[in-house]
């Protein structure tokens, strides 16, 4: 083992995708994974949202992704479907595709970018001062390293060593949940009862059956037996359906949790680590993926000393609300789930409601990720929100937006008169293309929108800066999220 600039506790997605981050942007970076391989037991997450796909599209692996799943016109709140087929992406589907897939391919292509794995071994704990982290590992080895991201799930050590509060609410209502095999065939799909909602589903191999089943009182003593699981079964069903071979049982809670902050010092949090909540929506692994490709960036700038450290408080600024806005979304899908009299009241509101076109389209926005709006302050409806994968006329020929940003790097898109735009103190940083776009500039949610005369797009694919047809506020916009024009010198 060696030292390296940046080490990430956790090869799970969102540790994957921050590593192949760092990577593109030139960063000696590491991830520390305890389990020997990227093998992954279990019903984990099961799709990538419309906004997940698109980041990974901007990066050029999202086909990757797509030949190995199935898409869906839809995303779910609750048992509510809310078709998305309409919204202007070229990924306005939910892609089902099981997490050990996802993970498989994130794997592979992080070693494509030569990035290590130190398999087998964990975080066990650190030490940080104003010179990096000391980061000590479950066999007794240590790496020095200039910052530490733990991506090392919910029960996070990183989180944890750091003194970082994780405030929130309490388990309430607890789920059984296992893959096993059964002698008979069973009553497949949803069913409901005093208790709740369960569910039995073939897997993709055939050959396993995936259980969820709603617990009539909370559990929290971790992994059931699989004679649990029989008794379980019987109560609900009337019959086990033979139940045997598992190859995972476990259990989980409505807990939700966020760290207060994503950052202490050179220490930052990201997925699991950072926010924790029921799988209602599908929501978890998507936004995990998201924090790494907002981090990523601004990490290697800070490292390679292009950006001052401040630029890292923007992380949790910008990251935080909208894993809040995960938390109350997903708390509100375990309220709609109870099976009173008055929930079901509730969730025949809920259903009409988003019935109607508005209600539908903001919240199915909100789900799939394709509503994020960041707080840069008052100017073009553009600004803060995801770049639009538009067809652009270029010198070189046709090109789509989210092919310039494969390689993770600032773009200035002038769609006036060519060469009108100074941005030579950042020509090393940051792309500039003049282009041409005659189409229909179209947001989720908000719909059209004024053209702009030109377009300032951070390595996320979140407008920094839009103007009119002049440089006001580009300078501020550049030095802000690019560093000062001094920082090459």
């Amino acid at each position: 083992m060696s030292d390296h600039a940046v080490v990430i506790a956790g090869g799970g997605p969102t540790g994957l995708m921050l590593a192949g981050e760092l990577a593109l942007a030139g960063m000696d970076v590491a991830i520390v994974e305890r389990r020997p391989d990227q093998k992954l037991a279990g019903l984990r997450a099961g799709g990538l949202h419309a906004r997940t796909l698109e980041v990974l599209d901007q990066r050029g692996i999202a086909d990757r992704f797509l030949s190995q799943g199935q898409t869906s016109p839809s995303v779910g709140l609750h048992m509510i479907r809310l078709d998305i087929s309409d919204f202007p992406t070229r990924h306005n589907y939910l892609l089902a595709l099981r997490q050990n897939h996802i993970e498989r391919i994130l794997a592979d292509w992080v070693g494509e970018l030569k990035v290590p794995i130190y398999r087998g071994h964990e975080v066990a704990g650190f030490i940080q001062d104003a010179s990096g982290v000391d980061v000590k590992l479950s066999n007794g080895h240590r790496l020095k390293t200039t910052y530490l991201v733990g991506c090392d799930g919910g029960r996070s050590t990183v989180r944890k060593s750091a003194g970082i509060e994780f405030a929130g609410w309490d388990p309430t209502m607890s789920w059984m949940i296992a893959e096993v095999e059964i002698s008979e065939e069973p009553e497949w799909g949803f069913r409901s009862n005093a208790f709740g909602i369960h569910a039995l589903g073939k897997i993709e191999d055939g050959k396993k059956v995936g259980v969820v089943l709603t617990e009539p009182n909370l559990e929290a003593r971790g992994e059931p037996s699989l004679r649990e699981l029989s008794e379980a079964l019987i109560a609900i069903y009337g019959t086990d359906y033979g139940v045997h071979n598992p190859t995972w049982l476990s259990r989980f809670t409505d807990m939700t949790r966020q760290a207060v902050k994503y950052r202490d010092r050179r220490v930052l949090l990201a997925g699991d680590a950072a926010h924790v909540h029921p799988p209602m929506g599908g929501q978890g692994l998507n936004i995990g993926v998201q924090d790494a490709v907002n981090l990523g960036w601004k990490l290697a700038q800070v490292v390679k000393l292009i950006s001052p450290e401040s630029l890292l408080d923007s992380y949790h600024t910008e990251r935080h609300p909208v894993a809040a806005r995960v938390l109350r979304n997903t708390m509100a899908q375990v309220a709609l789930r109870r099976t009173d009299d008055r929930s079901k009241a509730l969730n025949d509101i809920f259903a009409e409601l988003l019935g109607m076109d508005e209600p539908r389209k903001r919240i199915a926005a909100e789900m799939s990720g394709l509503g994020v709006h960041y707080d840069f302050g008052e100017g073009h409806p553009l600004l803060g929100r995801r770049m639009p994968d538009l067809d652009l006329a270029t010198a070189d020929g046709p090109l789509r937006v989210f092919t310039l940003l494969h390689d993770a790097r600032p773009v200035l898109l002038n769609f006036g008169e060519p060469g009108r735009l100074d941005l030579a103190p950042w020509a090393d940083r940051v792309r500039q293309i003049d282009a041409g776009y005659a189409g229909i500039w179209d947001l989720p949610v908000l719909g059209r929108v004024a053209a702009p005369g030109a377009v300032l797009i951070r390595p996320d694919g979140y407008v920094a800066w839009a103007g009119a047809g002049t440089q006001q506020g580009l300078v501020d916009a550049l030095t802000t999220w690019f560093g000062s024009p001094a920082a090459s010198d």
